[in-house]
């Protein structure tokens, strides 16, 4: 396990600034439904949720990359597998050079030290019963770091003050009940760096909170990179949230990603249609200025039963008979920006 150790110690510094830390080939995540005994007399077939159906990504080091899409996307999913909280279909995935599939379950509790997650609901991920000290300490009872009481209480007051809640000692007694929803998720925030992580997946950490907070979060998590060198994966619906704190934007639509590229061009400079009816769906904060809302028909369809072809046409305006017949390769537009699209490029400009 030592040797283990030294290498999972390693693979951050192995690695330069901009070159991928986290690699996705080919990710796929199939629940199988539970039809009953009934239905499965009528089905020849298992059906399954495609929530992830073959994507493939990389995560630069030091960059945030942002999943965004609606819900029941599969953008938590994502997150969830990348960390092998969920344990992939197919496909596989990389810290590094090291394959996440071939650990055993002492070896992904090793690397899990670098690798950590805050959750969405502050409200349900916090232990009403314990105290701020034990939820925070929590991960170095789990990774049984070998801290005396005095060293342990200065690693708990240490991440709270990293995380603006000072003067420290004024949190490590309370509860979560008696916090409010932005210190709850700093509470979370907290006990995800006390074990100093290199990568980070964020899912939805300001969706729960009131729009005066969020920005404070934000601002958090990017003075945390700069100061820590963190990487994120950070996990939105927000397409405002995304573009704010975003270096690349990937957006997802049912299990595929359907653009990916740096956060300005995704936002400003859409290629595909989804992606332009998300932004064009955003509140300008200029009520002078009219937007064309690019509507889109229908409700997401069901990821048990995807549509063939591109799977976003049947709500697409722009959809030929091509789009329902084939799958759209990735076409690059340049300047690290990809699109899956058969007709990129070719549509009509935004008003």
């Amino acid at each position: 396990m030592a040797l283990r150790e030294s290498i999972f110690a390693d693979v951050s510094s192995s690695i330069s600034e901009g070159e991928p830390l986290v690699r996705v080939r080919n990710l796929r995540k199939w629940f199988p439904v539970n039809t009953g005994f009934l239905s499965s007399l009528l089905y020849k077939q298992e059906l399954f949720v495609k929530a992830i159906d073959g994507i493939s990504f990389d995560i630069r080091k030091g960059e945030v990359l942002v999943i965004a899409g609606e819900s029941g996307c599969g953008k938590t999913t994502t997150g969830r597998c990348v960390l092998y909280l969920e344990k992939p279909t197919d496909g596989s995935i990389f810290y590094g050079d090291i394959d996440l599939s071939q650990l055993d379950r002492n070896e992904m509790k090793e690397l899990r030290k670098r690798m950590q997650i805050t959750f969405q609901d502050p409200y349900e991920s916090l232990n009403p019963k314990q105290s701020i000290f034990s939820i925070v300490a929590e991960p170095l009872n789990v990774h049984k770091i070998p801290l005396t009481p005095s060293q342990k209480r200065e690693r708990v007051l240490e991440a709270l003050e990293s995380v603006a809640l000072t003067p420290a000692t004024d949190y490590i007694d309370r509860y979560p009940h008696e916090l409010s929803g932005g210190q709850r998720q700093r509470i979370s925030i907290a006990r995800a760096l006390i074990l100093h992580p290199e990568f980070m997946v964020a899912d939805e950490p300001v969706s729960m909170l009131d729009v005066s907070i969020r920005a404070e979060i934000l601002n958090l998590l990017l003075k945390l990179r700069e100061e820590l060198g963190l990487t994120y994966l950070f996990i939105t619906h927000d397409l405002a949230v995304a573009t704010y704190i975003a270096d690349r934007i990937g957006i997802m639509y049912l299990g595929k990603i359907m653009e990916m590229g740096p956060s300005h061009d995704v936002a400003f400079s859409p290629f595909h249609p989804y992606t332009r009816a998300l932004i064009s769906a955003v509140p300008s904060g200029d009520p002078t200025v009219k937007k064309r809302v690019e509507s889109l028909k229908g409700e997401p369809p069901s990821p048990i039963n995807v549509p063939s072809g591109c799977r976003f046409h049947p709500r697409c305006p722009y959809a030929q008979e091509i789009c329902v017949r084939e799958i759209p390769e990735d076409r690059d537009m340049g300047n690290d920006h990809f699109v899956a699209c058969h007709f990129a490029g070719e549509l009509p400009e935004i008003e």
